[in-house]
This record gives structure tokens, C-alpha cells and sequence, in this order.
């Protein structure tokens, strides 16, 4: 009951904010996005605070309230980082301000989709496959090392179109003139995609990848698949507000990948010291769960989580205005 109430509710509130843009696209104010952002990270917060007070502790989730504020704030975090991509996507494709809301709704809610399918997957692979834990905890270290290599975000001179939004450009009947927020339009009786069309497509895809890396993440802090939902749906739900509000201070954030990447490879090594705990592999330990191999605490992961994104957040302003300052004097000198 509880899941169908709070599914019922928060994709309620998701279509309303869908329809409302849908019939009013526009380029929101700051104070527009602002209030909107304030009521979905305070929804947040209140589900989260309800969980404190009223979840009680069960086999796949010793401290709800706690696991699902480690999860949402790393999914958050991860979000923030995929917007730098967002908005490459949008200037790529040249997207109009005022459709960008709608572009971003859909991708959005396309990405809700695909995540649900990796969650139920997840899930059903953890309940059957301990070692799975394994797998994924070697990923994350993987992708952890991968994107601290990447070092300072030069994303727009990395990024390249994914096949399948290049086979829809090459290979399927388009036109080059926007049409408002429409997917597809009829032309001498002949249907066209539009280049929503194809901003919607690259969104979606997009976003499917950064899921390879942020389910396996979240599944690391806890394995009850309501909270990984949610903790998700929360976070996407702010993620459309989040990109108009902080896209210049985007590009403050120059150490925001090693900030991630530390939290990525933290909660790698715990996955890895889990499945050591509870070890089923014949060919580690004779097949016995290795006693000695901790299983990090909710609380820890917690503090690790805030402290990380703080540091992150304080380092990389200190240091663009450092130099911002720099630069000011050399150009007045």
C-alpha cells in the first residue's frame, strides 16, 4: 500500500508539472525555477524525515530514513554532473530557451523509465546472485578511476553523438525547422521528425548511460529497490529546475569530478567488502563469507556523502575565484 500510495503521488505531481509546461512552454525566471526547486528538494526532505520517524528497520534496509538521504543526495550529486552534458546537447542542437523546459521533461521522464527497468533488474540480480555485489563494486572503482583521469570537465570537446540518435539523423525523414514542442509533423503528406525529435532521443540515451553508473552506486548504500526508486525519482524531479537555476555556476564546480569520483570509488570498495561478507564464491574462501571484511555503516556513508560534496563545492569556488581575481588583475595591468 505504502509503495502504490507514494508511486501514485510523486508521479502524479511529475505529470502535473509535465502538463503545465507542455501548455505554457516558456524560458522560466530564476524565481520561477527557484520556488519549483525549493518545493521538490523540501518534498524530499519531508518524505525522507518521514521515513526517520515512521519506516521501520527490516531485512533489506536497516535504517530507511538514513539509506534513502545517502541515496538521493548521490543521485543528486550525479545529476548535477550530468548537466554539463545536458547542456552541451542543447547547444549542440541549437534548442530554442523557451522549449527547453519541454525537452527536458520528456528526457526526464524517458530516463524515470529506463531506471525503473535497471532497478527491477538490479533487484532481481541481488536477490538471487550475492556476488553480483562484485560486479558491481569492481564497475564503480572502474568508472571512478576513469573519471578522475578525465580531470577538469572538458566534456564539449569529448562528447559525440551516440548511434542511435546518429541513425535517426542520417536515415530517417527530418526536417531542419522547429515546430514548437512537436515530436513529428505531416508535410506533403509525408511524416518528418523534428529536431525535438532527435534533442528528446539524445536526452533519453544520454541519460540511460549515466544509469550504468548511478543504479550500481545506490544499490552500494541500500538494497531495498523502494528506496532506489525514490531516491531517483526525487532526484530527476529536481534536475529540470536544477539546470536553469545553476548553469553558470556550473562551470565553477572544476573539481566536481574528482569529488565524484571519490564517492563513486567509496562506495565501489564498500559493494566489494559487502560481498566479501557475505562471500558465496567456491573459489574465494572455499565459498565462506569472510568474516573479517566490514560491512561499512549507513551513518559513515552518510557523513562521507555531505562531506565529500562540501569540500567538492567550497575547494572548486575558492578556486575559481581565485582565479577570476587573477585574471581581473592581469587584464587592469
Amino acid at each position: 500500500m505504502v509503495w502504490g500510495i507514494t508511486l501514485v503521488v510523486l508521479i502524479g505531481v511529475l505529470m502535473v508539472d509535465l502538463l503545465v509546461i507542455a501548455r505554457r512552454p516558456h524560458e522560466p525566471s530564476m524565481a520561477e525555477v527557484s520556488r519549483h526547486l525549493a518545493f521538490f528538494v523540501g518534498l524530499a526532505v519531508i518524505f525522507g524525515v518521514c521515513l526517520l520517524i515512521f519506516a521501520e528497520p527490516h531485512e533489506l534496509s536497516p535504517n530507511p530514513g538514513a539509506e534513502f538521504f545517502a541515496g538521493w543526495l548521490t543521485e543528486y550529486s550525479l545529476s548535477i554532473d550530468n548537466l554539463f552534458i545536458f547542456i552541451i546537447i542543447m547547444t549542440k542542437f541549437g534548442v530554442p530557451r523557451q522549449y527547453q523546459q519541454t525537452a527536458l521533461m520528456i528526457g526526464i521522464v524517458l530516463a524515470l523509465i529506463m531506471r525503473a527497468i535497471f532497478i527491477v533488474v538490479g533487484a532481481a540480480a541481488i536477490n538471487e546472485f550475492s556476488w553480483v555485489f562484485y560486479i558491481f563494486g569492481l564497475f564503480l572503482i572502474y568508472t571512478a578511476v576513469k573519471l578522475a583521469g578525465e580531470g577538469q570537465h572538458d566534456d564539449e570537446d569529448e562528447f559525440e553523438e551516440n548511434k542511435l540518435v546518429k541513425f535517426a539523423e542520417n536515415h530517417l525523414p527530418a526536417t531542419s525547422e522547429w515546430h514548437g514542442t512537436k515530436l513529428t509533423i505531416k508535410e506533403g503528406g509525408k511524416r518528418l521528425i523534428t529536431p525535438m525529435f532527435l534533442v528528446i532521443l539524445a536526452l533519453g540515451t544520454t541519460d540511460l548511460l549515466f544509469a550504468l553508473d548511478s543504479i550500481p552506486a545506490i544499490y552500494g548504500l541500500t538494497k531495498d529497490p523502494y528506496l532506489v526508486f525514490t531516491a531517483n525519482l526525487f532526484a530527476l524531479m529536481g534536475l529540470r529546475q536544477l539546470y536553469f537555476l545553476i548553469g553558470g555556476l556550473l562551470q565553477r564546480l572544476i573539481y566536481l569530478s574528482y569529488g565524484l569520483s571519490f564517492l563513486l570509488a567509496f562506495i565501489g570498495v564498500k559493494l566489494i567488502l559487502h560481498a566479501m561478507h557475505e562471500n558465496e564464491l567456491p573459489f574465494i574462501n572455499g565459498g565462506e563469507h569472510i568474516s573479517w571484511a566490514p560491512d561499512i555503516p549507513i551513518w559513515l556513508s552518510l557523513t562521507v556523502i555531505i562531506g565529500t560534496l562540501a569540500v567538492t563545492a567550497v575547494v572548486s569556488l575558492a578556486a575559481t575565484r581565485k582565479q577570476e581575481a587573477a585574471n581581473a588583475e592581469d587584464a587592469n595591468s
